[in-house]
This record gives C-alpha cells, structure tokens and sequence, in this order.
C-alpha cells in the first residue's frame, strides 16, 4: 500500500505536490526518497514504469540472477503505472507505459475525487527513454513545470557528425520543455551548460548514498573481521586491495589485475598486499586464467555480493580500486569512502573531480595507464599509515556529499520552478 506522509494536525502550510517519474525501484534511490519523504512541504508521489527489481531479475552485467536485500518500496508513496511492454530491463522503449498525461493532470490516485487536483512538478529521471520524453510532453501540455535528473557528461562515447548535430538539436527542443536540471555532480554541470547554456537553472542534486547506513554497517562489519578474514584464508597482517563492481571490459578489472601483478618483488614472488575481486560478469574466466598464469595464491574471486554484504569487504580492506572507463558516476566509490577507505580510480570515473583529489583522498590516474596504477598503489601502499590517513580524509569528504545536500538542491529547483516553497 503506498506509503501517505503524515501532516502535522491543523497544519496550513504551503505544500508543493511532486510526481517523481522512473523506469523502476533503484536500489540507491530508495533511501533518498524515504528522505524526501519526510519533508513536511513536499508531498510526493513516485511513478515507476516497471516492477522488475522488485521481483528479482538476470542483471546483464553481474551476470546472474539480481534480488536486491534492502527494501526498495517502503517509506514513501509510490504507485506502478499501467503497462504496454515490460522486459524486465531499461532501454529506450522498455518499459513503455501509458496513463502518465492522466496522472499528472488528476494528482494522486489516493486523493478523493472533490479535491483532486494536478501535480506542481514533475521531475523525470532521464530524458531519453519514451516514458521519459512521454512524461515531459505531457507535463508540458499540462503547465506542469519539469526538473530533469541524468549522469549523462561530456566525455561520451564517440559519435559521428550527424548524431552530435541530431543531438544539438534535441537539447534545442529539450530546452523549451523543461525548468530546471539537477547535475548530480561537476562533470554533469558541465554537461548541462554545453547543451543547455544558461537558460535552463541548474540546482546541484549530487550522486549520493545513504551515508548513514553504510557507515554504521561498516562499524558493523568490524566485529565480524576476523571471521571473514579467515574464510578468505588472509592474513591480517597483510594489506587488502579490494575491486567490488561488474566484471565488463569497460570496468578495466584486467589493467588492476596486471598492475597488481607488477608489485611482485621478484620473479615467482607473490605481491605482498592481496586482491580481491568482488562481483560477477563476462570478464570473470579471463581474469581467473589470467590470475591462474601468474602462480600467485594471493588473488581471491567472490563473486556478486549484494549491497548489505559489501561493508564487510569494505572493512577488511586497505584501499580500494576502480580502474573504468566511461563510468558516468561510480556509486561504489561513495560506498567505500563512508568504510574510511583510500580509493584509487581513473581519471574517466565521473565522481573523480567531486571526491578524490590525487594524493589526498586517494590516487587519480589516467585510464588505461597501467604502469601509473601501478604506482598509484606503490603511493597509496607506502605505509600503513598513509593508506589510513587518506582513508580518514575520504571519510570526512563524503560526509558533506550526501542526501542533506540532495535535499537542498531539490529544494532550490522546485522553488524556482514553482515559487510555492522556501529553498
């Protein structure tokens, strides 16, 4: 039953009515909007297109079957709209749902027929999907005015002429539809003042986590250390280099793997720090044989690990890598930074210039440069001490990235869009 957000008794305070529109239950996203929730002036509704993360799923990149352990749909109101297709993954046309115009005008379907009336917002997460473009149109035959959420940046994959002119030419269109965007970081920014200039307002709305959570888990995790140090046959003793995402080529897990390879001290000796790789996908039997070749016996394989056993790896680990290529954000890496951890990325992972300065949080390298990852874990590595204290500093940075600041920028956009709440 969706969840109805009290109002204080006698309350006559301005409320601004928002429809949330999204493709399915994400599992970052739910916390975030049991926290919007509780803002007494907003009163939101969220529209999925699909259930399918609810039910469980084959996750293309995992590569197995997907049932997220923390709760997706409880603490705020939510309803799934009527479907045309759903195949059980998001796409430009999948889930393709309608009734969104009709939703909009009347308001929430719990709301008594005398005192029903339209949304004051809508905010659309995406703009490049039929629902996405549906609920934009719409909202604009409505007066309805729009906020518009995306990772999307600058350094995109490569595309011919005529796309990037097709491109232009949407975000000319896109331009008139809708009031305000909502980066979620610098690079999005960027992304948004390139196509958009200065006519559409922007309100930081940063990529965040539930920061709260995954801190009391990692304290958590501690009092179990021992136990799963143990079953990973690792001696506390030595360092821990972690990898935690989907094993695609575009993760880069095999340049982690060879720079890995290159802290042997001598032919035949394996590295003194281990690696452990966390997570499932295409990428897994290449990387086992690669790590097979090597005679090594530091290397450990898990497996996917779902979002509530992740603290444990974070915990027991050193230092922690993301080596991609054209990752938009890179949720994991706010995860681990709430462990107190040092994190090492590429300079084409999109939360870099927010939360990793070189040699203070972590290391920054170029992508695909092995032989300088290679020396970011010798820097990050040089001593116990230096591993924790930039693991300290990754703490301190993430606790002033997270859903109070959300909040904020949320605040700001409707208050511009719509002039009914304070920012």
């Amino acid at each position: 039953m969706p969840f109805l957000p009290e109002e204080a008794e006698g309350s006559t305070r301005k409320k601004v009515r928002l429809a949330y529109l999204v493709s399915h239950p994400i599992q970052y996203q739910a916390p975030l909007l049991r926290r919007i929730a509780q803002e007494q002036d907003i009163e939101m509704t969220v529209l999925f297109g699909s259930n399918f993360s609810v039910k469980g799923y084959q996750d293309d990149g995992f590569g197995v079957d997907v049932k997220w352990d923390v709760p997706l749909l409880d603490g705020y109101r939510h309803e799934f709209l009527p479907v045309l297709r759903d195949g059980h993954t998001v796409r430009f046309a999948n889930p393709l749902n309608y009734g969104i115009w009709t939703r909009l005008r009347d308001g929430n379907a719990d709301t008594p027929a005398s005192t029903m009336r339209g949304f004051d917002a809508l905010w659309v997460h995406g703009y490049i999907t039929v629902n996405a473009l549906h609920g934009i149109l719409a909202a604009k035959s409505l007066g309805i005015p729009v906020l518009v959420r995306a990772e999307s940046w600058l350094r995109d994959r490569s595309r011919n002429g005529l796309k990037l002119a097709t491109k232009s030419i949407f975000f000319t269109m896109l331009k008139g539809l809708i009031d305000g965007v909502l980066p979620v970081g610098t690079l999005n920014a960027e992304y948004w003042s390139h196509y958009l200039g200065d006519a559409v307002p922007q309100s930081l709305m940063p990529y965040a986590v539930d920061n709260d959570y995954f801190q009391r888990r990692s304290r958590q995790a501690q009092s179990g250390r021992s136990t799963l140090l143990a079953e990973l046959k690792l001696e506390p003793a030595r360092p821990v280099i972690l990898f935690a995402s989907k094993l695609q080529r575009r993760k880069r897990c095999a340049d982690l793997l060879e720079a890995y390879l290159r802290l042997s001290p001598a032919p035949g000796i394996a590295p003194h720090p281990y690696l452990l790789i966390v997570g499932d996908g295409e990428e897994r039997a290449a990387l086992e044989r690669r790590a097979a070749e090597s005679g090594f016996d530091s290397i450990r394989f898990c497996g996917f690990k779902n979002q509530s056993e992740l603290p444990s790896f974070f915990d027991i680990a050193s230092i922690f890598v993301l080596p991609s290529q054209h990752e938009p954000w890179g949720l994991v890496v706010n995860e681990v930074m709430n462990a107190g951890r040092a994190v090492i990325v590429s300079d084409d992972v999109g939360c870099a210039p927010d939360l990793i300065t070189d040699g203070v949080e972590g290391c920054v390298f170029p992508v695909g440069d092995i032989d300088a990852l290679t020396g970011a874990l010798r820097r990050v590595l040089a001593s116990p001490e230096t591993a924790a204290a930039m693991g300290q500093r990754a703490l301190e940075k993430i606790q002033r990235w997270g859903f109070e600041e959300d909040v904020r920028g949320l605040r700001q956009a409707l208050a511009k869009a719509t002039g009914k709440i304070g920012a």
